[in-house]
């Protein structure tokens, strides 16, 4: 049976050794692997000999190429010895790189493992006021680190100048009623102006993925993890996609994040309508992603998933304004 039809429990069991297999090459000792998240990419809280934790993640559905890896991982570990924000520092093997290769396995010929130091702290989920302001100056503080840090050669990063990322587009074709199909070309022909606007700006490296169950709360602090969507985009971009998670939860969180990013740096220039566009590029972007996801729980989310999506979409352009109530 391909490893994408198999449920969670078996699709772990398979992904348990890859991550074993990984994490030694990266050279730590595996003497403890437990799972803590199985979802577009698995991760394992691996403990080593001396009782130090590690997440060793099996990039099972990410797309990241290995100068794409080292781009990001290069820019954790600036943000990890600058201090600027609590990130966790990418581990990097024998060999220099910070990534490993795994023969064989559930994934196909090879699978990509990488690691990176404990973050202490529960993930956060759903922010409150307090939180949501430090996500706003936690990520001004990522993009002005951003505006004058440089790519190290050899490395690379994607631009985000289109709403599906430049993952290959999966809804249109995908079979659904003729108006679906419509609203989707609409969504997507609407959307793409306001990146080409946003864009004449310029780009830097920004996190893109910037939501309650990439962050951590300990102490009292905030902590930012999971740099695997992270590019060349926008600041503009970043906040819409922080504001596409915060839209309808709780009153005053996107006057929070903004007020946060505002205290350290000027919010970015855009107008009302392109930034609605791009919150709304979120839904898109999440609906096509989900068509070729291999994990068996999100999978069996995707049909419904897609209903929403339309229903969000089409509250959208009739008003102007995203919604993640309408469903």
């Amino acid at each position: 049976m391909h490893y994408a039809d198999l449920d969670e429990a078996a699709q772990v069991a398979l992904l348990r050794p890859v991550a074993a297999d990984g994490a030694a090459r990266l050279g730590l000792s595996v003497a403890e692997i437990l799972l803590t998240h199985h979802g577009y990419n698995t991760t394992f809280r691996v403990r080593d000999d001396d009782g130090h934790s590690h997440a060793v993640r099996v990039l099972t559905n990410s797309h990241s190429a290995p100068a794409q890896l080292e781009a990001q991982h290069a820019w954790m570990h600036a943000i990890a010895r600058e201090k600027l924000v609590r990130v966790p520092d990418p581990v990097v093997g024998p060999d220099g790189a910070s990534f490993a290769v795994v023969d064989g396995g559930p994934l196909g010929e090879r699978a990509t493992v990488v690691a990176a130091t404990w973050l202490p702290g529960a993930d956060i989920g759903t922010l409150d006021l307090v939180q949501a302001h430090a996500l706003g100056a936690a990520m001004a503080t990522l993009h002005e680190h951003a505006a004058g840090w440089q790519l190290p050669v050899g490395t690379a990063m994607p631009t985000f100048d289109d709403p599906l990322f430049g993952d290959k587009d999966l809804l249109t074709g995908y079979p659904m009623p003729e108006p679906d199909a419509a609203l989707i070309a609409t969504a997507l022909a609407t959307a793409r102006p306001a990146f080409t606007q946003t864009s004449a700006a310029g780009v830097i490296p920004i996190h893109g993925d910037l939501h309650g169950g990439n962050l951590k709360w300990h102490e009292g602090e905030l902590a930012v993890f999971d740099f695997d969507d992270s590019g060349l985009g926008t600041p503009a971009l970043d906040l819409a996609i922080s504001t596409f998670y915060l839209r309808d939860t709780l009153d005053g969180a996107e006057a929070a994040l903004r007020d946060g990013y505002a205290s350290v740096r000027p919010l970015p220039e855009v107008s009302e309508d392109d930034f609605e566009a791009l919150v709304a590029s979120r839904q898109v972007l999440l609906a096509n992603s989900l068509l070729a996801i291999s994990t068996a729980s999100l999978r069996a989310q995707a049909a419904d998933y897609l209903v929403t999506s339309l229903a969000r979409l089409r509250h959208w352009l009739e008003t102007g304004r995203f919604a993640r109530l309408p469903s």
